[in-house]
């Protein structure tokens, strides 16, 4: 969808976190018609059987609404092989009914001129790509990690020093408050890669934060390096040509997309993430407002309950309010991944049983009142060269290397009030994890074994 920059003012704030019956007459004044998929004059650019958006819809080549239902699968942001990544891993997850797969990635692993280039991550991600279409999943390819513009850093994630803050990241490989010039680079590579898969996504960063929205939007300086905004970083995806749809998340840590109001991306086939964790309030002002004024779509592309005694009782009730007609928000859970099962947080037990967390049995729910998947291609059908496994090494390993749906529902985030809880540090190698906090204003992390 392509909309002006100040087309509707700011949505007054709303004090019930998941409830859209607070929406402002500014948000439903900025309606684009009745939601839906028929689109005067056509629909936009499609890449090869993917989908377009249609105000807050998205929908199949055929003209039918979609919704993205699915997991985030971590690893490959931290080791270059990834963790127990296999075809097998998404059979499994395909077999809870996901339609969709969130897969974390590094820039550096994949940029030929990074001293962690590994020359085997581009047919990783490949391989992983087919191995999830094969199982009927969707992907979305997320920037995870990335350099603040040095390509010359050889130290990633686990190696952050103890006591070390999320903004304090000078000279790693890790999660930043926002992409780079080397980000640029990454994103034309990977969509010149993927441009004629439309199961293929693209997210451009990871949990934004810190920043001003007119940094978000245009890029500018931070500290000592220059960022790219999302506007540069969806026109380097869109000058390959590529019409993949493209996910962009907000501000403080991607659950804020308030400023998207004033600072929208221009463009085409256009989603807005969010992370609403547990302790996020205000949803209706943070994000619900673009679903409920038909003027862009929303996925929660994270989501969970990082405190010490967890329960599921947020996950349900974030994706039942996803659910909501006026709403219509995809998802994916973070996260597939065998880490602890509430200050990661993880949806399965191990890499054998995938016996579901409290957490993940909530997931498991939801997923299973879809339709099972479908394999969007032929098993004998390659992105690479096709190995049983990509890999099973620890995040260390990313320390030492120098050189790819049905019908579902969907979530969404929300505005964090002053004080809120906790806010997972999102992508943090397990290692690091107990080690690293969050400085993220009012809504950072007060459980420093946090990881997203």
């Amino acid at each position: 969808m392509t909309f002006g920059s100040g087309c509707f003012s700011q949505p007054s704030p709303d004090v019930t976190p998941n409830s859209s019956s607070g929406t402002t007459d500014a948000a439903a004044s900025a309606s684009a018609g009745p939601r839906g998929c028929a689109v005067d004059g056509g629909a936009p650019a499609i890449a090869p059987g993917g989908y377009y958006v249609n105000g807050a819809q998205v929908c199949t080549a055929d003209g039918q609404p979609h919704l993205f239902h699915g997991v985030d699968r971590p690893s490959l942001e931290w080791s270059p092989v990834g963790e127990s990544i296999s075809a097998a891993d998404f059979q499994q997850m395909a077999s809870w009914h996901a339609n969709t797969v969130r897969i974390a990635t590094n820039q550096d692993f994949w940029l030929s001129g990074a001293a962690l280039y590994d020359p085997d991550y581009r047919s990783t991600i490949q391989n992983a790509v087919t191995w999830a279409e094969q199982a009927g999943l969707d992907v979305i390819l997320d920037l995870h990690w990335s350099d603040r513009g040095n390509l010359n850093i050889t130290m990633a994630g686990g190696n952050l020093p103890s006591g070390a803050q999320a903004n304090d990241t000078v000279g790693y490989d890790n999660q930043q408050p926002m992409a780079d010039v080397n980000s640029l680079e990454y994103w034309k590579e990977v969509a010149a890669t993927f441009q004629n898969d439309g199961h293929v996504l693209f997210e451009l960063y990871n949990e934004p934060n810190d920043v001003s929205w007119g940094i978000w939007l245009n890029g500018g300086k931070y500290q000592e390096y220059q960022v790219v905004g999302m506007q540069q970083l969806y026109d380097a995806v869109r000058a390959t040509g590529a019409n993949n749809l493209v996910v962009v998340g907000g501000l403080n840590w991607a659950f804020d997309l308030s400023g998207v109001a004033q600072y929208p991306v221009i463009g085409y086939n256009i989603l807005y993430a969010t992370h609403p964790y547990k302790g996020k309030s205000n949803w209706s002002t943070a994000f619900e407002y673009l679903s409920t004024g038909n003027i862009a779509p929303v996925i929660a592309t994270e989501f969970g309950d990082s405190t010490q005694n967890c329960t599921g009782a947020w996950d349900q009730s974030l994706i039942a309010a996803a659910a909501e007609p006026t709403l219509q928000i995809s998802w994916t859970a973070w996260a597939w991944y065998d880490g602890d099962p509430c200050s990661f947080p993880s949806l399965i037990s191990d890499f054998s049983s995938y016996t579901p967390t409290v957490q993940g049995q909530v997931v498991y729910d939801a997923l299973m009142s879809d339709p099972a998947p479908q394999s969007w291609i032929d098993s004998g059908v390659t992105g690479g060269s096709l190995d049983s496994s990509v890999g099973d090494e620890g995040s260390d390993s990313a320390t030492t290397e120098t050189d790819a749906g049905t019908t579902g529902t969907d979530a969404g985030g929300a505005e964090a009030d002053s004080g809120d809880a906790a806010t997972p540090v999102d992508g943090l190698a397990p290692d690091q994890a107990s080690t690293l906090q969050a400085d993220a204003g009012p809504d950072a992390p007060a459980d420093a074994a946090t990881t997203d």
